[in-house]
């Protein structure tokens, strides 16, 4: 933020009378106005909405989508649930389901930029190299890592789904080595025992992937392989569409590559849910 912050100082007084409003609102309250529409940030400063988009793109942004995910990065890892629920306040009832899916495809094709195939293609040579395949997630990431460990389960010999719910999270995978992978699930606000639990995990040699929003995140700075998803939020509850689409991708991925082995497996199962009536 400093950066910006010096910016907006710096050419102060070369502003509008509109655009110094934006600057003074900015200086003080950048925290709001990161999770704020453009018709929104003009509306709480008193200026038109196409005066904000154009400041955006003074300041060096390709445009307000651009400045406002700029903000958003900076200020996401420290909101807490009471203020993540205030960013969708002045949002309409009627606008709630566009906005969510149109966000939700926006954050998507981002990924497709950030995520990097070379990263991709060594998180799915270690996981067929594996002897043992740990998942972790914890709190909003737990889904996640229950859905990426129960597929993978159908075509990998040993998966252990951990969500720290029973055991200290060491105990679980203490017996883990080299020929071992850990994936660990984390995103803003990033959980401190997945953190601790893919440093422990890395000390005893084993590979760890860690699936997470940016290369300098803790996670990622504790694995030996980041597969980097956009992660976004509209309200107290993440949007998560984004890793699982990763998630999905890992899993055909390493399917297609047991593809004899996995038709097989899944041959077994169907036969077990047929006898069984586990589907209508």
């Amino acid at each position: 933020m400093k950066p910006l912050l010096d910016s907006l100082r710096e050419n102060y007084n070369s502003f509008s009378k509109g655009k110094k409003k934006i600057a003074d609102y900015l200086l003080v309250d950048y925290d709001k106005a990161a999770f704020m529409t453009a018709a929104h940030l003009g509306e709480e400063v008193g200026i038109s909405e196409s005066t904000v988009v154009r400041f955006a793109s003074e300041l060096g942004f390709s445009g307000y989508p651009e400045f406002q995910r700029y903000l958003q990065q900076l200020v996401v890892n420290r909101l807490t649930t009471v203020q993540r629920a205030g960013m969708a306040a002045g949002m309409k009832r009627g606008e709630v389901l566009k906005r969510v899916l149109s966000n939700d495809a926006a954050v998507i094709m981002e990924t497709i930029d950030l995520v990097s195939a070379e990263a991709f293609d060594a998180a799915v040579e270690a996981i067929l190299k594996a002897r043992k395949i740990y998942v972790l997630g914890l709190r909003s990431a737990m889904p996640l890592a229950q859905f990426l460990a129960y597929y993978l389960d159908f075509v990998c010999d040993d998966v252990m789904f951990i969500n720290g719910a029973v055991q200290n999270l060491k105990e679980r995978v203490m017996r883990l080595d080299e020929r071992d992978v850990l994936i660990g699930i984390s995103f803003p606000r990033y959980d401190a025992k997945t953190t601790d639990a893919l440093c422990y995990a890395r000390s005893r040699g084993a590979c760890v992937i860690a699936l997470t929003d940016r290369q300098d995140s803790p996670p990622a700075q504790n694995a030996d392989i980041a597969l980097l998803a956009k992660a976004d939020m509209i309200s107290y509850a993440d949007s998560l569409a984004a890793p699982f689409s990763i998630i999905n991708a890992l899993l055909v991925a390493v399917g297609l590559s047991r593809n004899e082995e996995a038709a097989k497996r899944l041959q077994q199962l169907e036969d077990v849910w047929g006898m069984e009536g586990i589907y209508l």
